[in-house]
């Protein structure tokens, strides 16, 4: 059990939640499950998560006009580097958000900023963290320039975003949760230069998630499965939630323009009880079981990522840089075609599962669980201890390859999946406030 308290003597000021919203669905998502604002891009491109489905420019009004009506506002995201030809796109872009009623807009590239304070004196602007305001000297130049607001870059820890907060007045907004880059945010040229992919551009080809092999002095070092030298784990800074408030944080953001309405859903409710417990000077818990169900959306491994300071051999375990969800427990034996595993959490028919494997080779396998075995009967509940036999599809797994002592891991829950859809599925609302 994870126990983070404010320490705090004054009420702490409830800071707006940031769910993403890479399409309608995730935008709905993030509505019932309780958040206060949502981000998002739209498909005529200029965000830094081109590879979304994100929004279509017509839909644009639909959009607004479902936030405004559950009191949740929506940030548009023009955060990427802009070349001059491409300006009067984007000023027809900044003219049709105005007029949808866009809440804010996120920007890296100043000429973008310095355009939309020309269209519009009244919609205000937010630093993108592609801006890497690390400092209060830089962010008071920025607001300068018409900032109201400045997404800090991840790699601040805790204790330096309550430094800022002390030099600046300006609204300061923080990443809590998903994925953290390698380099400083912004200032990554390694997709660009590797495959003339720019990160900056919307583009980033994940050069970090890829295996590495280290050479010393002009001699290839042997670091056995360390491979995913550059890839971090995620954050997941729930329990950290009552430090941040009490350093200043007006925001707290969710990464995730590219994960799916269902992660929206899970990771937003999750967060919005965070932050209420917090505001309410009770501890911050989760069990076990609420974290596994995060994990179970996306999870590379959790971490706290730089918020308490620098710790890269932590924070880059190099053993993999795919989505793992959650430990299930080790393999101790294959009878028939049976797999033998002893548990570490629970499993059921229908999860889909994944050994440890060589990704990059080919060599990882997984499946869905067919059917579960515990002391010779086939059974249809949940089984969280002990030993268990998995039974798998037919050529689903080559038992032959798997050994003993091999990691397994829970990727899918399709009983939580639906559960999850179920919260913001239909038209109707579900999510109730009292007013």
């Amino acid at each position: 059990m994870l126990d983070r308290s404010s320490q705090t003597a004054q009420p702490l000021t409830p800071p707006e939640l940031l769910a993403p919203a890479g399409d309608f669905d995730c935008a709905k998502a993030a509505v019932e499950n309780g958040a206060d604002a949502v981000y998002f891009g739209l498909q005529t491109g200029f965000n830094a998560r081109a590879r979304a489905a994100n929004i279509a420019l017509e839909r644009l009004p639909e959009l607004m006009h479902l936030l405004r009506r559950r009191n949740v506002k929506g940030y548009l995201a023009v955060n990427t580097l802009t070349f001059s030809n491409e300006l009067a796109d984007v000023e027809r872009i900044v003219r049709l958000a105005v007029d949808a009623g866009v809440d804010a807009v996120l920007v890296q590239d100043l000429g973008v900023l310095r355009l939309v304070r020309a269209v519009s004196a009244d919609l205000p602007v937010h630093a993108s963290t592609q801006m890497s305001l690390t400092s209060g000297q830089c962010i008071r130049a920025a607001q300068r320039l018409g900032i109201r607001r400045v997404v800090l870059p991840r790699e601040l820890s805790i204790r330096e975003i309550a430094e800022i907060r002390a030099q600046t007045e300006i609204e300061l907004e923080a990443f809590v949760h998903g994925a953290l880059c390698v380099a400083y945010s912004g200032q990554c040229l390694t997709s660009e230069s590797l495959g003339g992919r720019s990160a900056n551009r919307g583009q980033c080809a994940q050069a970090c998630r890829m295996t590495y092999q280290m050479v010393c002095d002009g001699r290839d070092m042997d670091l056995g499965d360390v491979r995913y030298l550059l890839s971090p784990q995620d954050l997941a800074a729930f329990d950290l939630v009552p430090e941040l408030i009490a350093a200043g944080v007006s925001g707290l953001k969710i990464e995730g323009r590219l994960k799916t309405a269902e992660y929206v859903a899970n990771i937003t409710r999750h967060y919005r009880e965070a932050i209420d417990t917090a505001v309410a000077g009770r501890p911050v818990r989760f069990e076990p079981k609420r974290i596994e169900e995060m994990e179970l959306s996306f999870s590379r491994g959790f971490s706290h990522g730089w918020l308490e300071g620098c710790d890269h051999k932590a924070l880059v375990p190099g053993l993999s840089s795919a989505n793992r969800g959650v430990f299930l427990g080790e393999v101790v034996g294959v009878r028939r075609d049976r797999v033998a595993v002893r548990l570490a959490t629970s499993i059921k028919r229908g999860d889909g599962v994944v050994f440890d494997g060589d990704r990059a080779e080919g060599a990882e396998q997984g499946s869905r669980v067919y059917e579960v075995f515990q002391g010779g009967r086939s059974v249809t509940e949940p089984i969280s201890h002990g030993e268990v036999e998995l039974a798998f599809g037919h050529g689903a797994v080559d038992v032959r390859r798997l050994r003993d002592g091999q990691k397994i891991w829970k990727t899918d829950d399709p009983e939580l999946t639906r559960r999850l859809r179920k919260t913001f599925e239909g038209n109707q609302p579900r999510r109730r406030v009292p007013l």
